[in-house]
């Protein structure tokens, strides 16, 4: 089918100039037969074989395989094998010279989602040392070695759930997020990975002398109850943002991952004599893993420590330097790397993944583990007892293959409570504020209601930078109530904010709205065009931002959410710069009188037009911008060209020849707006399009006499 499109100028300009990357709400649960599912009548798991060199092996039957449940065999009943995503060549690195113009990011769809992938940094356990090696190993990702069908988030244990980044394909958005990385100077690490050796109290009282060792010992057990103690609160933490994220990642579609970067946490918490007991950091393991099976997200860890050496270093202080001390402290850092390495350990292999540890390339090992997501589905019907509370508590798991020679990897097991019973278990946030306040701040989109965000930059001599939101609220799902006076009536509240790169609210406001209707035509017309709602904040310090809107019908208590990532530029520095994107969708009728000065009524608005982004084929799509800094030399006016380009799932489909930006009655050349449209000819095929505008300044320094704006939109048939 040919994709019928062409270039127009038109004489018409707008007069909203803003940008138009669209965050799409949460895609719908994949097949079921993807889910690790635990019901009263069927258990599903999903198990990776690897031969001896750690590849996967993909041609297992199901009569190789034996599954055992608290030492049971059990019936297989179904049995598939579900490859992951192929390796396909690195992305090719744009370079940064004169004349080259960036693509605009690939939109990954909910049915095109391969993998689903949340890459963890415990930053409240990782030292200042490693946290360099794991921005380099996630940059390295992003620019190298992401797929196609990838939606990724990069989130941090310690930052706070303002700072948690949706998941995206966008690698602009992966990419802000990683230079958010950085060491928690209030995490449970230090500098280096092991803290520097300082004297006890009693150390520093003896001086040297001759003491008793059996009270240094005791006091050095004391210390460490007390570290353990203290460590166990951070390490709570960490494992209160894993939830949450594996929490949002069930509803997720693809292969879920989650790969953890951290130091490590001790599974046994020390008391005071020395000795070593269970505490609240297994406890909360146990249930993490449990949580984590039933929602069918395999857990990876990663040490980025790398190999290390546990001698003394200028940074100890040692008041006796006896070898017998200096054996001690080694032996000690030994032992802390190895117990550490044992949580990582336990929390990867619970889920059925891996740690990776003792390397100084990291890199590497995250690209083995996000090579693994290949998987044998393999199910079988419980007994009466597998979820008898009275009988067991837990129901150990074990998968054996005859074929010599392969490793199986797999879920350790469950505990007796199946999907059905925790679906009855109490709900989740119910009141206004707690519904509002958990989609705002959420990671993940929520689809209850559909709801479209368009966050758009612009810039105005009064106001200066400011970022307009436009919201489309679909108003299908909406409930409408009666009112006394016999009407029907739905009500709304909107919740939008802006959180800057550490996670902090800058902006707010907060809008509660009521929509009647005399009678169900009413009702049907609000349904069809929904509820456009926008809002501004202005932004008084350049930088990245992101954008999020929570929207709650009162009436059914249904949420949806949306959220951008919209990078704010600095005017200051006169780079060439455009404003986002704004678009109206015309009849061709309407766009020929447009273009001979003749008035005409037109259905359609740029704001709502803007907000939904969907447009017929056979129609007119008409897009303006604004136009900041292009350059004046000598008194004579800006000599600007524009051109255009349209993508669809990251193949160029179309390129227009570049034309001249118009100057005439441009009354502020700060700021040059420009229009012009595009024919969506009636065989265009249906679906997900970039459009992308491209300025060039032909008095511009060479090296910054380009700049580019993008805006995702929609055809369709009807």
């Amino acid at each position: 089918m040919r994709f019928l499109i062409s270039f127009a100028s038109l004489p018409t300009l707008f007069a909203l100039a803003v940008s138009a990357q669209t965050a799409k709400p949460t895609a719908t649960p994949p097949p079921e037969t993807e889910v690790v599912k635990i019901s009263t009548n069927l258990i599903q798991l999903d198990v990776t074989v690897t031969d001896q060199k750690g590849d996967i092996v993909r041609d297992m039957k199901s009569n190789e395989f034996q599954v055992f449940e608290n030492g049971e065999r059990q019936k297989i009943s179904n049995f598939s094998f579900k490859p992951g995503v192929p390796e396909s060549a690195p992305p090719k690195q744009e370079k940064n010279v004169a004349g080259s113009v960036p693509e605009p990011p690939k939109t990954v769809r909910p049915e095109q989602v391969r993998r689903t992938i949340a890459l963890v940094v415990d930053d409240l356990g990782v030292s200042f040392e490693s946290a360099h090696f794991i921005r380099d190993a996630l940059k390295k990702y992003v620019n190298e070695q992401i797929q196609d069908g990838d939606l990724v988030a990069i989130v941090r244990t310690g930052a706070g759930t303002g700072a948690l980044q949706q998941f995206t394909s966008d690698k602009r958005v992966l990419l802000a997020a990683i230079e958010r990385v950085k060491w928690n100077p209030q995490g449970r690490v230090g500098i280096t990975p092991f803290a520097p050796a300082t004297p006890t109290a009693l150390e520093l009282t003896t001086q040297g002398e001759d003491g008793s060792e059996e009270d240094l010992q005791a006091e050095r057990n004391f210390n460490n109850s007390f570290e353990d103690f203290r460590n166990s609160t951070f390490v709570a933490g960490t494992l209160g943002a894993l939830r949450f994220v594996i929490s949002g990642m069930s509803k997720l579609p693809g292969r879920k991952s989650i790969v953890m970067f951290s130091e490590g946490f001790r599974l046994l918490e020390r008391d005071s004599t020395g000795q070593e007991e269970t505490g609240m950091v297994l406890e909360m393991l146990h249930r993490l893993t449990d949580f984590a099976n039933r929602a069918s997200v395999v857990i990876y860890t990663i040490d980025p420590r790398g190999l290390q050496t546990f001698g003394v270093t200028a940074a100890d202080e040692v008041v006796q330097p006896t070898a017998e001390n200096l054996n001690r402290i080694s032996a000690e850092r030994n032992d802390e790397l190895f117990e550490t390495q044992a949580g990582l350990s336990y929390l990867a292999e619970e889920t059925g993944g891996y740690t990776v540890n003792n390397t100084n390339d990291i890199s590497s090992g995250l690209k083995r583990i996000l090579s693994d997501q290949s998987y044998y589905l393999i199910g079988y019907e419980p007994d009466s007892d597998t979820f008898d509370a009275a009988k067991r508590k837990f129901n150990k798991l074990e998968i054996r293959t005859t074929r010599p020679g392969v490793h199986v990897r797999y879920r350790s097991g469950f505990f007796n409570v199946s999907n059905e019973k925790l679906a009855a278990a109490p709900p989740g946030p119910t009141t206004l504020n707690e519904q509002i306040s958990a989609a705002l701040m959420s990671p993940f989109a929520i689809n209850d209601i559909a709801v479209s965000l368009n966050a758009l930059f612009g810039n105005s001599v009064q106001k200066g930078n400011y970022v307009r939101s436009i919201l489309h609220i679909d108003g299908a799902g909406l409930k409408f109530v009666d009112t006394t006076d016999g009407k029907r009536k739905a009500e709304i509240t909107v919740v939008g904010a802006s959180f800057d790169e550490a996670g902090n609210v800058v902006d707010q406001v907060t809008r509660s709205y009521g929509m009647t209707a005399n009678n169900e035509a009413g009702i049907e017309e609000l349904k069809r065009r929904g509820i456009i709602y926008y809002f501004e904040f202005q932004v008084k310090k350049p930088g990245a931002f992101q954008y999020r809107v929570a929207v709650r019908d009162n009436n059914a208590a249904k949420v949806g959410s949306a959220s951008q990532f919209v990078e704010v530029p600095n005017l200051k520095k006169k780079f060439l710069t455009l404003s986002s994107v704004v678009l109206q969708n015309l009849t061709r009728d309407e766009w020929e009188k447009a273009g001979r000065g003749e008035s005409y009524s037109s259905g359609s608005d740029a704001m709502s037009d803007t907000s939904k982004r969907k447009f017929k084929s056979g129609t007119i799509l008409k897009y303006g911008y604004e136009i900041y800094n292009a350059r004046l030399s000598n008194g004579k006016p800006p000599d600007l060209t524009s051109r255009v380009r349209v993508f669809r799932d990251g193949k160029l489909v179309f390129e227009g020849k570049p034309a001249a930006v118009a100057l005439t009655d441009q009354k502020d050349l700060e700021r040059i707006r420009a229009s012009s449209a595009l024919s969506l000819g009636g065989e265009i095929e249906p679906g997900e399009y970039v459009l992308q505008v491209i300025v060039t300044d032909k008095l511009g320094n060479t090296k910054r006499q380009i700049a580019s704006q993008f805006v995702q939109f929609e055809v369709s048939n009807r």
